[in-house]
């Protein structure tokens, strides 16, 4: 058996920064030692057009401040954030893990219903990979790329997968159908976390390989301890030749 705590935030982003860091900061120290946690996309600020200088400014400074807190509590946190490199503005998931950043890659695919095309430059698809947290291989979607099936395809043979999101609340269960059926297709764990403003979805989740979900619209937060082995099980019963990791 391997037991791995998971964490899923479900929290509101309001327009104070400082306090949106407050309550991701308040939330790893109450996980404690060795959790994996995922944050709503761009938690800390939203999506703030108007400030875009201001928000990757401050972006610089919750990273140190991140890095701090992973390192002290001894745990995991998968979050975005908006960041500028070369006058662009970019949509970044970063791992936060023991006080060190161990994996890193921008949104590939941006939401024009948004607009972000229009403020975002997309990522290279490429970074979309397996990494690893501890050996454990996993991998991450941001928000939009959850709809693109040949993603899935990409990441295959990660045993956690990562959904970061503020998905609204109008096409809320095409959120959660798609998160239960790339746990499915996939045979690994998602760990899914949207945001709990008004107009967004919420349907945080921990879903098994098997499809088995795990959320409560009600709280701030979803955790679960789940058997990470449950992989490698389910994928020797129900060969679908993913590969099998030794977890």
């Amino acid at each position: 058996m391997i037991s791995k705590k998971l964490y899923s935030m479900q929290i509101k982003t309001g327009q104070d920064f400082a306090q949106n860091l407050k309550q991701v900061e308040d939330f790893i120290a109450q996980c404690g030692k060795n959790a994996i946690i995922c944050a709503p996309e761009i938690v800390l600020s939203g999506f703030v057009y108007q400030h875009m200088n201001e928000a990757s400014e401050f972006s610089r400074f919750a990273t140190e401040r991140l890095l701090e807190c992973s390192a002290k509590y001894k745990n995991t946190l998968v979050i975005t954030m908006i960041e500028q490199k070369n006058k662009k503005f970019f949509n970044n998931l970063k791992v936060f893990h023991k006080g060190e950043v161990i994996h890193k890659q921008s949104k590939s695919k941006l939401f024009s219903l948004g607009d972000e095309h229009l403020h975002f430059t997309a990522g290279k698809k490429d970074e979309i990979s397996i990494f690893e947290i501890d050996g454990l291989k996993c991998a991450a979607l941001i928000c939009f790329e959850l709809r693109f099936v040949e993603l899935w395809e990409q990441i295959k043979g990660a045993d956690l997968i990562f959904v970061s999101a503020q998905w609204g609340k109008a096409r809320k269960n095409q959120f959660e159908i798609l998160c239960t059926a790339l746990a499915v297709a996939n045979q690994a764990f998602v760990l899914a976390s949207n945001s709990a403003n008004d107009i967004m979805a919420k349907g945080s989740a921990i879903i098994t390989p098997y499809g088995v979900v795990y959320k409560n619209d009600k709280k701030h937060f979803v955790a679960c301890e789940v058997d990470i082995s449950e992989t490698s099980r389910i994928r020797k019963y129900i060969n679908t030749n993913i590969k099998i990791n030794n977890v």
